[in-house]
Formats: C-alpha cells, sequence, structure tokens
C-alpha cells in the first residue's frame, strides 16, 4: 500500500480485502491498516495509536460507526489527535487477542468493538468497547475519551508509558501456562469429575449454562456426548440433548432456514443476537448429529441435516468455500429480517393457516421481540408434519423477498476446516453424497489457495488470498477437517495434505515445554505472542492441535503425533476440572484419549459388502473413533496397512489392540459401541 511521505493521510481503506474493513472505507476518519507503517507514523507525529477492533456482523461495531466515525467532528479529534488502526479481528486474531488480553486486564471484561488507545510502539495503556458519542449516564462520551486520553499523553507521556509496561506485565501473569510442568492427561475420573462441576452449573429448567446472555456451549456438548458414548452416563445425555432441544425449539434457531444465531440475550433462548457465524454452525451441525446418534432420537439428526443445508445454501461461496457470517442487521435495524407478526402471517400463508402458524411459532399480538413482532420458536412438535412442511416452505420463500441481511463473504481458513470436518462426517453418516462434494470443494480451495510455501495463510475473499499468516488454530481444524474428509470419502491424498499441515504446526508453533503458541515462530512480533489455553467460542488453537494430533496418530501409528496430544493434554490438564464449561474442546479429547480411540479399519473391493461394513463404522461415535476405508494392499495409512483378505473385512481395535476381523456390518456396530464403562 502506498503511504503519503508526510504526517498527512486520508482513509487508507478501500483497497483492502475485508469486509470490515470497507465498511469503514468512506468514514470522514483517516483510518490506517494495521501494520508497521501506522506505528512509524504515530512515532514521527508523537500521538497515540488508537485500535479499534470488530468485525463485520458486529451489531455494537455498526452502532459506534454511525454514531462516532461517521461524525465530522468527531473524526476530526482522531484525525488531529491519533494515528486510527482498524482491525478486522477475524483477519488477525493474533493482535485481537493481545489486546483483548489488555482490554480484560484493565476493565475486567472483553468484547467488541474494542478500543484500545496504544504508544507509538504498541504497548496499551487504556481500553474499554462501545463508547457513545455522548455521555450516557457513567458511560463517557467517546469525544470526551478522546481529548483526556490525547491530554494525559501530551502532559504525562512517561508516566503513560510506565502505566501501559505495567499493563503488559499484569497480561504475562494472566496468560501464564497454566500448570507447573506436562503432567498426566486427564483420566477417566477426571472426565467423571468435570461432569460433576458441568451438573452443578446446568440450567435443569431451560438447558444451556448460565444465565442471560447464553451462549450455545457446542463444545461442552461434544464433550457430554462423547462421554455418554463412552460410559453410557445419564447425565450426560440429559444435559446434551435436553441443551440442543432448548437451543433447537428457540428463537436463537431459525426456524425457517436451519442454522443457529450467535447468542441468546435471554436465558431461555427466545431472542438471539441474529448473527449467524459459521463456526457455531459448523460445531454445532457436528455435535447434534452425534446426540442424535447416542440418543436414537429424530432431533439431533434434524438439526445436523439442516444445519448443514444452511451452510451450503447461505454461507457457500462460488469459489467452494464457506463465508464467515451473516449480518445480524437488515438495512440498519437488527432481526428485521428475521422476527414475524401475527399479520404478517395471515398476509403470506392465509387466514387459517397463519393463525395456525402463530400459534405453532409462538408469534403474538404481544411480540417476543421489538415493536410487536416476535421470534419464530418451536415449543411442540407440530400436530400436522405435513402441514408444517408446506409452510415452512411458503414463509421461508417469502421471507426471501426481504431485504437480506449482509454476508462477511470472507473464507477464514479454521472455520472452513471446522465446516469440512462436519459436512464430511454428516455426509458419511446421513449418507447426502451433496454434503461430501461440499466439503471436498471447500478443501480443494484451502489447498489450492491457502497453503502456499508450506504455510497456510488466514482468509481469502472472491479467490485472492489474504497476506495474513495463519495462526495455531488454522493449521489444526484445517488438519481435522482434511483427516475427517479422508475418512468419509477414502481419498488418501487428504490424509497426506492433513499431515503436511499437522507437521508444519508442530514444528513452527512449539514454545518448547510441550505447549504451543497461537502464532508461528517467524510471524510479525506482537507486544507479546500469544498463547491461548482455553476453549471460548471455537477451540482454542491448541485443544484443537490435541485432536487432530490424536486423530493423526490413530490413523498412522506416529508416535510423534501421539505425543504431541499426549504433552497437550497433559499440559492442560487441570483446565479440565477447574473450569470445563471453557474447557470443552480438550475434554472431547480427552474422552478420545481415554477411549483409546476406537480405530475401524475397512478393507476390502469396492462395493456393497465394503460399503455396509464402512456405513457400520460410522453408526457410533465414539469417542475420537477414526474410519479408514481402503483396497487391500494399502500402504499410505497405517491403520490400513497390511491388511488384506479374501472379501470385505472389518478390524475395530482400541488401545493398540484389535478384534479379530468381522465381515458382519452387525457385529462391527456392536463392537464400536462396546460396553458402558
Amino acid at each position: 500500500m502506498g503511504w503519503p511521505q508526510n504526517d498527512q493521510v486520508t482513509n487508507l481503506l478501500a483497497g483492502s480485502a475485508s469486509p470490515y474493513l470497507l465498511q469503514h472505507a468512506e468514514n470522514p476518519v483517516d483510518w490506517v491498516p494495521w501494520g508497521a507503517e501506522a506505528f512509524a507514523m504515530a512515532g514521527q507525529r508523537n500521538v497515540p495509536v488508537l485500535l479499534s477492533v470488530g468485525y463485520a456482523a458486529c451489531h455494537w461495531c455498526h452502532v459506534m460507526a454511525h454514531e462516532s466515525f461517521e461524525d465530522p467532528e468527531i473524526a476530526a479529534i482522531m484525525n488531529e489527535r491519533y494515528v486510527s488502526v482498524k482491525v478486522d479481528r477475524e483477519e488477525r486474531p493474533d493482535v485481537d487477542a493481545v489486546y483483548m488480553d489488555a482490554l480484560t486486564a484493565m476493565t475486567g471484561h472483553g468484547g467488541w468493538p474494542m478500543t484500545v488507545f496504544l504508544t507509538p510502539e504498541g504497548e496499551p495503556f487504556y481500553a474499554g468497547t462501545y463508547f457513545p458519542p455522548r455521555r450516557r449516564g457513567e458511560m463517557p462520551g467517546f469525544p470526551d475519551v478522546l481529548m483526556a486520553v490525547s491530554g494525559t499523553w501530551r502532559e504525562r507521556s512517561d508516566d503513560v508509558r510506565h502505566q501501559a509496561s505495567e499493563v503488559l506485565h499484569r497480561i504475562e501473569q494472566m496468560r501464564a501456562t497454566p500448570s507447573d510442568g506436562v503432567g498426566e492427561p486427564p483420566t477417566s475420573e477426571d472426565c467423571t469429575a468435570a461432569l460433576g462441576v458441568l451438573t452443578k452449573q446446568y440450567d435443569y429448567a431451560r438447558g444451556g449454562f448460565g444465565s442471560a446472555p447464553k451462549f450455545p456451549p457446542s463444545m461442552v456438548l461434544e464433550f457430554l456426548t462423547r462421554h455418554h458414548a463412552r460410559t453410557g452416563s445419564a447425565d450426560a445425555l440429559l444435559m446434551a440433548e435436553g441443551t440442543l432441544r432448548a437451543m433447537a425449539s428457540g428463537g436463537i434457531y431459525d426456524q425457517l432456514a436451519g442454522g443457529f444465531a450467535r447468542y441468546s440475550v435471554d436465558s431461555q433462548w427466545v431472542v438471539p443476537h441474529f448473527e449467524k457465524m459459521l463456526y457455531d454452525n459448523a460445531l454445532l451441525a457436528r455435535t447434534a448429529l452425534h446426540i442424535g446418534q447416542v440418543s436414537g432420537r429424530e432431533l439431533g439428526l434434524r438439526i445436523a441435516d439442516e444445519t448443514a443445508d444452511f451452510l451450503l445454501a447461505d454461507l457457500a461461496t462460488s469459489e467452494g468455500g464457506f463465508a464467515s457470517a451473516l449480518d445480524a442487521d437488515t438495512e440498519g435495524v437488527e432481526g428485521r429480517y428475521y422476527v414475524w407478526t401475527p399479520g404478517e402471517l395471515v398476509e403470506v400463508l392465509g387466514e387459517a393457516d397463519g393463525r395456525w402458524a402463530a400459534d405453532l411459532l409462538a408469534v403474538t399480538q404481544e411480540g417476543t421481540f421489538e415493536h410487536g413482532a416476535s421470534t419464530l420458536q418451536l415449543l411442540a412438535a407440530p400436530d400436522d408434519p405435513e402441514r408444517w412442511r408446506r409452510l415452512r416452505n411458503q414463509l421461508l420463500n417469502a421471507r426471501t423477498a426481504r431485504t437480506p441481511p449482509a454476508r462477511d463473504d470472507k473464507v477464514v481458513t479454521a472455520w472452513n476446516g471446522l465446516a469440512v470436518a462436519a459436512l464430511a462426517e454428516i455426509g458419511a453418516v446421513r449418507q447426502r453424497p451433496e454434503l461430501l462434494d461440499a466439503a471436498t470443494r471447500c478443501a480443494e480451495l484451502i489447498w489450492n489457495l491457502h497453503w502456499a510455501d508450506g504455510r497456510l495463510l488466514r482468509v481469502s475473499r472472491s479467490g485472492v488470498a489474504g497476506q495474513a499468516h495463519g495462526v495455531l488454530e488454522d493449521y489444526a481444524a484445517t488438519a481435522e477437517g482434511w483427516l475427517t474428509l479422508f475418512q468419509a470419502r477414502g481419498d488418501v491424498r487428504w490424509y497426506e495434505r492433513a499431515l503436511l499441515v499437522l507437521d508444519a504446526a508442530l514444528e513452527r508453533f512449539a514454545d518448547g515445554s510441550g505447549g504451543y503458541y497461537d502464532t508461528a515462530a517467524d510471524a510479525e512480533k506482537l507486544v507479546r505472542r500469544p498463547q491461548e489455553w482455553t476453549d471460548n467460542a471455537t477451540p482454542c488453537g491448541q485443544s484443537a492441535l490435541a485432536s487432530a494430533a490424536l486423530m493423526a496418530s490413530a490413523l498412522g501409528g506416529n508416535a510423534t503425533h501421539r505425543d504431541a496430544a499426549e504433552r497437550l493434554l497433559g499440559a492442560a490438564a487441570h483446565l479440565t476440572t477447574r473450569a470445563p464449561r471453557f474447557a470443552g474442546w480438550w475434554l472431547a479429547t480427552a474422552e478420545a484419549w481415554v477411549d483409546g480411540p476406537r480405530e475401524i479399519a475397512v478393507v476390502g473391493e469396492p462395493g456393497a459388502a465394503r460399503e455396509a461394513l464402512a456405513e457400520a463404522a460410522w453408526s457410533w461415535p465414539a469417542p475420537g473413533r477414526v474410519v479408514a476405508v481402503g483396497a487391500p494392499g494399502e500402504q499410505g495409512v497405517g491403520l490400513l496397512r497390511g491388511r488384506s483378505g479374501p472379501e470385505p473385512q472389518a478390524w475395530v481395535c482400541r488401545g493398540f489392540r484389535c478384534d479379530l476381523p468381522t465381515v458382519d456390518p452387525e457385529q462391527v456396530a456392536e463392537l464400536l459401541r462396546g460396553a458402558p464403562e
């Protein structure tokens, strides 16, 4: 990007590939993108850096942009007294992580939009989230904050720099490795103890954990489902299925098109924050499938199918990937696209069907949202399923005539890895070849566009790769996605490619003590090198890496991969019982570790007999189960090596021991389920 040679700049975001940055390209603020040039300019002018971080689907980011960044008077203060840097948190999760830690250290909470004031060296000294344009109660107005911070910098810059160093020291203390050294991985007893903690935190009336706002606990649900599959625990299944049922019947779930919103603003899942994220839906679709399999009930399978349909219909890009998110707002109004009044239902469906649908979907005259409108809930099964199917299609068709929410169409590597894993597994279990095809197209896009010179890139948009390097979660989620695609399709290329990505992560992100940083050794140097241990909206890079490494070791028998998973699980072991709600993916991976994991090799010439054995292998989601299908003499994958027979056979293995081969699909399913512990 060409920068002016003097200290007068204009808004420099127009050339960005980020939809979020482009939303601010016409602000009167002289925004500049993140980079060394911005900090050099701040040093030359001796002014602080104002760092603003958000993302395209963030409702309050839009509000602050409209109220403050579009205001010429506020922009004039920013331009005169700061170098203003705009960052898309989804494009630069490393930058976001570093300064979110600073925000949390200074205020006790985080969130977006994130507003952080930095020294010209990038050290944070003051931070907040949303600031209104004028004082509201105890909340200061943004212009007042701008003037006060600038004044303090001009009058007492030495004190400010000292405060910044104190903030960084506090962050280092907060983000210390969670254990004194690498311990032992969680045991079966540890997993049971984590379950006990969760039973005390579970909302038995409404599903989920905690109070408002309530987020879908996708990774905790995966742990609970795996724990039930391994032990037969009734409590684990009750919490997993109860939460899925509560979410799927509430307004947080799109009753017309499928897919979950990011969170519920209330404790009963009625009113969502309407943005729909790729990562939430990829994780929840896969977990819903597993819940459906272990419960034997249709709910989980239906939600898995519908959520996969949503991914293909609303988030698929023309290049083969999946877009990051759908916005919460339509025409500047949150939720307008999704809510209904009784009169609107009657207008679309007619009097009788409209009233029936209003009763079914809890659409009332008073409304459950704003201005008398209601979110759609499906609190009870329809007494006439065929009628509901017909009316659902009519309502969905009518809704498409509304102005749709904006789509953040950048392709994020990690989240597409989650989507590949979900679609591949749902496609294999539900025998839906269109999902397998979509997973393959997505994987091909990441391989062809995002993997370059032995490194992953973080994002692409419209078929053009961005410049930001991938972080640990990109490598780990991609490896697991491709390993799952190999299992579903039997194409050994995806196994081989996954190992390339996995081994690159193990080499380039290691911290030397059994853990892994979020950024590679040769990545851009920030004021600190981020290293996250807890799971949040997605698995943290380290828990995702442990999962992928364990899966790879089960398929290939590579001791290096299993050792890496063991050391990671050992380093984070105490998190699993101390804070299980924030260690869901660690616990899910621990369940796989405790269970073996179970490995199923299916070997034979292609045909109906081999397909029946493979179908049986997918029939039960044993924790960490891996499935390898190949022809006799296959040498590329360790689990298949040396196996052959006169007809298709299956071997079920667990804990370095294999049962005798069988040609009976029912016996495969029986061996896979095993006896509850």
